[in-house]
C-alpha cells in the first residue's frame, strides 16, 4: 500500500485550483444573448456571442441578456371611453434589447415594467376616445400606443416594434343596441338609394321625354320646310304652266290674227266654234248638272258667227280694193310716160 506524500496531496490541491481558475476565466457566450462583465460588483464590459477570457475570482457574469425580439401578452382589462362605454381590451408587444448594459442596470424586471407600461398606455390612450372611434380606428391606437410605450423605454436600451389590440369586447347589451343601430343605419341607406334610383329614373324620364318633344318638334319643323318647299315648287311649276299656257294662248291668236290679215275667213270662224263647243263641253261634265240649259238659242250663235264672217270678208274686200287702185294707179302712170320710139 502506498503512503500519499504531503507533498503529493499539495500538488493535487494546486491542479485543482489551476482547473478551477481556467473554468472560471473562460467564458462562451451563445448567439442572440450578450453578458454583462462585473469587476467587484460594478459593470465593466459587454462580452459579445463566442469565446471571452475573464479574470477569476475578479470579474464575475453579471446579467444574461437576450437580444432577440421578443413579445408577451398583454392581459384583458377595462377601460372606460369618452363616452362612459365599460369595454374589455386585450394586447399583444414586441420588442427587442439593443443595450444590453442599460436593459440590466437601468430597470428591475424588465418584462413587468414594459407590461405595466403598457397597459397604463392602453387605459389613457383609449379613455380619450368615444366608443365608435374606439371601434373603427384600431390602426390609430396602435400607432399612438407605440409611440408613447417606445419613448418612455428608450432609456431602458429597448426597442418597441409594435403594439397590437387583439380585442376590443364591449358589454353585451351595448352590442345589441349597436346591432339595431347599425339595422336602422342600414334601412335609411336603403330608403335613401330607393328615392335616389327613383329621383334619377324621374329626371332621365323627363330629359328623355324632353328630347322626344325635342326632336318631334324638329320633324315637325322639317316636314313643315319641305311642305313649304313643295308648295313653292308647285306655285313654281303652276306659273310656269300658265306663262306657257299663256303663250301658247298669245302664239295660236297671233297666227289667227295674221291668218285673218292675209284673207282666210275660215280661221276666224273656226277660232269662235272653237270656244263656244270647248264652253258647251265644259257645262256638259259638270259633275252637279244633270240637265243641260242651252243660255242661247243655236241659230243666233250661227248668227254671230255669220256676223263676224261678214265683217271679216268686208274688211277682206276692202283691202283687196285697195291693192286694185293701187294696181291701176301704177298701170296708169306706166302709160302716161312716152315711149323711145314715139319721141324720136
Amino acid at each position: 500500500m502506498e503512503i500519499v506524500t504531503t507533498g503529493e496531496i499539495i500538488a493535487g490541491i494546486f491542479g485543482l485550483l489551476a482547473i478551477l481558475i481556467v473554468a472560471r476565466s473562460v467564458r462562451t457566450v451563445s448567439q442572440g444573448y450578450e453578458y454583462t462583465v462585473e469587476r467587484f460588483g460594478r459593470y465593466t464590459r459587454t462580452l459579445s456571442p463566442g469565446l471571452h477570457l475573464i479574470v477569476p475570482m475578479v470579474d464575475r457574469i453579471g446579467a444574461k441578456i437576450n437580444m432577440m425580439e421578443a413579445v408577451f401578452d398583454v392581459p384583458s382589462q377595462d377601460v372606460i371611453t369618452k363616452d362612459n362605454a365599460a369595454v374589455t381590451v386585450d394586447g399583444i408587444v414586441f420588442y427587442q434589447v439593443l443595450d444590453a448594459a442599460k436593459a440590466a442596470y437601468e430597470v428591475a424586471n424588465l418584462a413587468n415594467a414594459i407590461l405595466n407600461l403598457t397597459m397604463t398606455n392602453i387605459r389613457t390612450v383609449m379613455g380619450s376616445m368615444d366608443l365608435d372611434e374606439l371601434l373603427s380606428h384600431r390602426e390609430v391606437i396602435n400607432a399612438r400606443l407605440l409611440s408613447v410605450v417606445d419613448e418612455a423605454t428608450s432609456p431602458w436600451g429597448l426597442k418597441v416594434t409594435r403594439i397590437e389590440i387583439k380585442d376590443i369586447k364591449p358589454p353585451r347589451d351595448l352590442i345589441d343596441s349597436m346591432g339595431r343601430q347599425m339595422k336602422a343605419e342600414r334601412e335609411k341607406r336603403a330608403l335613401i338609394l330607393e328615392a335616389e334610383g327613383e329621383r334619377q329614373a324621374a329626371i332621365l324620364a323627363a330629359e328623355g321625354d324632353r328630347q322626344s318633344r325635342i326632336l318631334k318638334g324638329e320633324g315637325v319643323k322639317q316636314s313643315m320646310i319641305l311642305e313649304a318647299e313643295g308648295r313653292r315648287e308647285s306655285a313654281q311649276r303652276d306659273a310656269e304652266a300658265r306663262e306657257r299656257l299663256a303663250q301658247a294662248e298669245a302664239k295660236a291668236t297671233t297666227d289667227v290674227s295674221v291668218a285673218i290679215n292675209k284673207g282666210s275667213v275660215q280661221a276666224i270662224n273656226y277660232f269662235v266654234a272653237q270656244k263656244y263647243v270647248e264652253a258647251l263641253h265644259a257645262f256638259a261634265d259638270s259633275p252637279n248638272q244633270k240637265l243641260l240649259l242651252m243660255p242661247m238659242e243655236v241659230s243666233s250663235v250661227i248668227g254671230s258667227i255669220a256676223g263676224i264672217a261678214e265683217v271679216a270678208k268686208e274688211a277682206f274686200s276692202d283691202k283687196k280694193e285697195e291693192k286694185s287702185e293701187s294696181l291701176n294707179s301704177r298701170k296708169k302712170s306706166k302709160a302716161s310716160v312716152p315711149s323711145t320710139g314715139e319721141s324720136v
